[in-house]
């Protein structure tokens, strides 16, 4: 019997097609996505599975940046129930659909992630805008950060559910729809690198 993601998902099909992004990455199939912290000697993050990155990114208070715009203490540390969040989300994408929802997640990764941004360098004392190329490692982590921050962005004091928000922000992405948040802050950077050229 082949192992599945959470007894539910089949990892076994999902395929990544960027090139870069091969790398970090990973799908391996486990039942239960928690390594407890085992693997925090891996600096870069590639041998913890993308799912539950997501579900760790959903347990940490909404900071953006300095501004604490969304707090959600209520949900530190709660793993449990963020893993039935994302559980719950991948139904969602998986009904709405009709394919394996690990396909959609790594299609919207891949279609969300920016290849370029904008750094600050300093030349005698003024600063200058400089466009650069984002490693596939900072391409995971901010793609996995926008889908958190914009699925609480659609749900804090709505009516929608953060579940709803989720899977909504996934299959956004995954289609390259513009109502993504990720792909509009996407689309924002690799705007401000090509002005920064």
């Amino acid at each position: 019997m082949e192992m599945k993601i959470f007894g539910m998902f089949d990892a076994g099909e999902v395929r990544v097609e960027d090139p870069g992004m091969k790398k970090v990455i990973n799908m391996n199939a486990k039942l239960m996505l928690k390594s407890h912290g085992r693997i925090k000697y891996d600096p870069t993050r590639s041998k913890v599975n993308a799912v539950e990155r997501l579900v760790n990114l959903l347990q940490v208070p909404g900071s953006r940046g300095k501004k604490h715009r969304i707090i959600t203490g209520w949900i530190t540390g709660k793993h449990t129930r963020c893993t039935n969040i994302v559980i719950d989300a991948f139904k969602i994408i998986e009904k709405k659909t009709g394919e394996n929802p690990l396909k959609v997640f790594v299609k919207g990764i891949e279609n969300a992630a920016p290849r370029d941004e904008v750094t600050s360098l300093e030349y005698g004392g003024a600063k200058y805008p400089q466009a650069v190329d984002v490693s596939p490692r900072r391409r995971l982590n901010l793609v996995l950060r926008y889908f958190v921050s914009g699925a609480y962005d659609k749900a804090f004091n709505k009516k929608a559910t953060i579940v709803e928000s989720l899977a909504k922000e996934i299959m956004a992405a995954a289609d390259g729809s513009s109502e993504s948040y990720a792909i509009s802050k996407k689309n924002d950077s690799e705007k401000q690198a090509d002005a920064a050229r």
